[in-house]
């Protein structure tokens, strides 16, 4: 005999019905179990499914122009993916909008005389002064042409810029050669376009076609050109031409 209630209601069930019954009741406890893991495994899926979307998104944010458009237009530090590698960097919303801050002077608190290892790395603070580093700058120029802005500041709060259209920095095969032209004028003059196609250089390592080395007598590591080194030296000694307060050098995508 096999006693069966339900809401508050108990039959007897005997013999071969009760049997039948059993299994009949068995087999359904059987298929809401198999319902059961179905739906786990559904949701395990999902969330898999949710988290490698979640990466390829984050993977797409390759610099602060993206971060302007879909993520945030207020200025800040943020994350950047130039290659499966995180990198934090400044970026500057409020100059038209999404600019990748790659150097940036303006408190004489981080030491710019610095080796070869070092300018190829990056250093500093990329709330404060900040050097992006030279492999950075490559892996964001090599896929998509860029623009570069510099803008400087004297000690009496005047600002000035310079625009130009097009920015790229090669491998450390290529010594970082620099590609840069497409000048506007925006009050500080053209200092880059004549660096065009020139090597980085530091004070240990001398890409320079003179026997004077720029880095060295002027403490400024940069694509230094082959005539002035102290005509526009960004990363030299603080007090530059002109009485130049502060600088950032900064590179948006050209969508």
């Amino acid at each position: 005999m096999i006693l069966f209630c339900k809401g508050g209601f108990c039959q007897k069930r005997e013999g071969i019905e009760g049997r039948s019954f059993v299994r009949r009741y068995r087999g359904r406890v059987i298929e809401a179990g198999v319902k059961m893991l179905l739906l786990l495994f559904v949701l395990m899926v999902c969330v898999s499914v949710s988290v490698n979307v979640h990466h390829e998104d984050l993977s797409m944010l390759q610099d602060c122009a993206v971060i302007y458009r879909y993520v945030s237009t207020q200025s800040g530090v943020y994350t950047i993916y130039p290659n499966a590698t995180p990198i934090k960097v400044y970026c500057d919303m409020d100059t038209d909008g999404g600019w990748t801050v790659i150097q940036r002077r303006m408190d004489r608190h981080v030491n710019f005389q610095r080796p070869w290892a070092q300018y190829k790395d990056g250093f500093g603070n990329p709330a404060g002064e900040f050097w992006l580093g030279l492999d950075h700058m490559h892996l964001l120029t090599r896929l998509h042409r860029y623009h570069l802005r510099l803008d400087l500041e004297d000690f009496e709060g005047n600002t000035s810029f310079a625009f130009y259209s097009h920015f790229s920095v090669g491998s450390e095969a290529t010594d970082y050669k620099l590609q840069v032209s497409g000048f506007k004028e925006g009050g500080t003059g053209d200092s880059m376009t004549h660096r065009n196609g020139h090597k980085f250089s530091t004070f240990d390592k001398n890409q320079e076609q003179w026997n004077r080395t720029c880095a060295n007598q002027y403490h400024g590591a940069f694509w230094q050109d082959d005539h002035s080194c102290h005509y526009n030296n960004p990363n030299g000694f603080y007090l530059w031409q002109n009485q130049i307060f502060s600088i950032s050098m900064k590179i948006r995508r050209d969508y």
